[in-house]
């Protein structure tokens, strides 16, 4: 039986991490677009490294900024992710991650609700332009996201599994994993070391943290996930790890 084929890449915040990212044999790179028209100018840039090194790209939204602002959440991020989206096909990127802080431990309901609404017009806009785009899990657990879910078919996962091991007492991918097969599209892959902040999103490479990605990886087989995994990390980390992430794989 032949196993699923996973696509290995990288972050790559400029033309030149993407050729580094190449380099390793990695086979995307994943790139924050912040701002639409300033990552425009470099599109000549990006193109030519596609066509040259049979790359292809992922893409990563902005951070929302204040999670409780919803004003500037329906006037600011949400013009931005939907500019994003119609820039996104002239490099052949397929995928959007976002984030939207979604934890109702944190985030009061008014800011979860206006989130829906908005989400429910970026996988709209994200569809009819043949882009999946998926929510990045960051402190949340799989309830917390279930009405979430139910509430968005075209929604989809990335499912950062270094976020998974903050504030919480274990890493809740399995609970995603098992929860929610259907909907994983895409994976972060890092390490760190715990903890209950942001200060505790180490990125380390993969085994210099406490995350048992053994035990992880073994539940992604079992569903038979064949998709992407990006590597958050600097090109040097992901070369100090690779061999561990690629005996993950098999």
């Amino acid at each position: 039986m032949n196993r699923p084929e996973i696509h290995l890449g990288g972050t790559a915040h400029s033309p030149e991490e993407v050729a580094s990212i190449c380099q390793l044999g990695l086979q995307f790179a994943e790139i924050p677009v912040l701002d639409p028209d300033k990552f425009l100018l470099l599109r000549p840039d990006y193109q030519a490294l596609r066509e040259k090194l049979g790359v292809y790209y992922l893409c990563h939204g902005p951070q929302e900024g204040n999670p409780e602002d919803t004003d500037a959440l329906e006037k600011t991020y949400l013009p931005r992710l939907i500019r994003i989206i119609s820039i996104m096909p002239e490099l052949g990127m397929r995928v959007l991650t976002i984030h939207m802080w979604m934890d109702p431990r944190f985030v009061t309901q008014k800011a979860i609700d206006c989130k829906v609404g908005l989400l429910r017009q970026i996988t709209q806009v994200g569809s009819d332009a043949g882009i999946t785009v998926c929510l990045e899990n960051l402190s949340e657990n799989a309830n917390h996201l279930a009405e979430i879910f139910d509430a968005l078919p075209l929604l989809y996962l990335t499912l950062d599994l270094g976020h998974a091991q903050l504030l919480s007492d274990q890493n809740t991918s399995i609970g995603f994993i098992e929860r929610y097969p259907g909907r994983i599209r895409h994976i972060h892959l890092h390490d760190n070391l715990g903890g209950n902040s942001a200060a505790d999103d180490l990125h380390l490479p993969v085994g210099q943290g406490i995350i048992d990605f053994k035990k992880i990886f073994r539940h992604l087989k079992a569903m038979g996930y064949d998709r992407s995994i990006t590597l958050e990390l600097k090109a040097f980390e992901i070369r100090k790890c690779l061999g561990c992430v690629k005996e993950l794989l098999v």
